[in-house]
This record gives C-alpha cells, structure tokens and sequence, in this order.
C-alpha cells in the first residue's frame, strides 16, 4: 500500500493524471483526489485541469475569464478558489457564473469584475443580463432537450386552455339550469298563492 501511494505521487502521469504545469499537485490519498496547486503562478488561461481534483486553486492570477465547459469535467471539486483574478465581465463570463451558482454561491458572491470600467468591483453574483451585453450563444445547448421541454409544455398550456374552455361552457349551462329551476319554482309558488 505504501509502494502504490508513493508510485502515486511520484509518477502522476503513469498512475493518474498529469498535474498542469506550472501548478503544483499533492495526492489525498487515492479515494480523495487531488488537491490542484494553481494560485499566484501568473496564469493568464485555464490549464487542462485533473478530472479528480478535490481542491482547486487559482486564486491570484490574471485569468478573465473561464472557457465554456473548463469545469464541467471536475465532478469531485469541493473546494475552489478563485478571488483575486482580474475578471472581465461580458458575456464571455457567463459560464463560470452559471457554473459557480451550482457550486458554491458563496464563492459566486466573492468575485468581483475588473472590467469594463462600469463594472469594476461589482460581484459577479448581482450582474444582469443587461450589464453583459448581447449574448449570442457561447453555452453548448442540446436543442433536442429543449424542443422536447418546450413541446411538452405548449402542450400542456393548450389542455389546461380546452379543460378551462369546457368547465366555463358547463358552468354557464348549470347557471342557466339553476335560474330556469328557480324561475319555475317562484312561478309554482305565486300560483299556488
């Protein structure tokens, strides 16, 4: 056991995946991953990072952005830091804000954007659509998914249309039911007097 923990860390590109240079990378132990080493190396881009990184810095960089997808991939990430990164906030942001709302919206509520200038030291969690401009589509969809979603919901706008249309027409027919009764009740009584 400790021969393989030591191949582990020794050899992470036999064993493991290899850790991004110029980050640093220390084995949890095999069940628990990989604690990823990224913060205050100068990264102006996302490295390829390990798919079984457990904690993830990168913190104190120049990074303004993360590509679409870039995280998608770290299913055991628990802790990430990210704070003190010059982060521009377009459209192009999007992502990693869409990403951090799952993840971690306290993370989220920490980063803050550095540019444009009418956005400099605004959190990322309160941007609006507004503030990032027209967005074409950046984020990978599968329109497939969405047509099904949508089909599945006009349908179910156009029964819940019919079932109000016809409890109307039937309520209006026993409201005219129950006025004809009471008419002919009063008309039988008045005659009997």
């Amino acid at each position: 056991a400790v021969l393989g923990c030591a191949l582990w860390v020794l050899l992470p590109g036999v064993l493991g995946e290899e850790c991004p240079s110029p980050c640093s990378c220390t084995s949890l132990g095999e069940a628990r991953g990989t604690r990823v080493d990224c913060g205050s190396r100068g990264l102006r881009s996302l490295p390829a990072l390990p798919r079984l990184a457990r904690s993830l810095h990168l913190h104190n960089n120049s990074l303004a952005s993360v590509p679409a997808g870039a995280l998608d991939s770290l299913g055991h990430l628990q802790e990430l830091e990210l704070w003190d990164n010059p982060w521009h906030c377009d459209c192009h942001i999007l992502y990693l804000r869409l990403w951090l709302e799952d993840f971690s919206a306290p993370a989220l509520a920490r980063l803050r954007c550095a540019s444009p200038a009418h956005l400099w030291m605004k959190s990322l969690g309160q941007l609006t659509g507004n503030e990032l401009g027209v967005c074409t589509t950046l984020l990978p969809t599968k329109c497939l998914q969405f047509f099904w979603r949508d089909l599945i919901l006009i349908a179910g706008v156009i029964i819940t249309l019919i079932l109000v249309a016809l409890a109307l027409k039937f309520s209006k027919k026993l409201v005219c039911q129950l006025t004809l009764r009471g008419r002919r009740v009063r008309r039988n009584i008045s005659k009997t007097h």
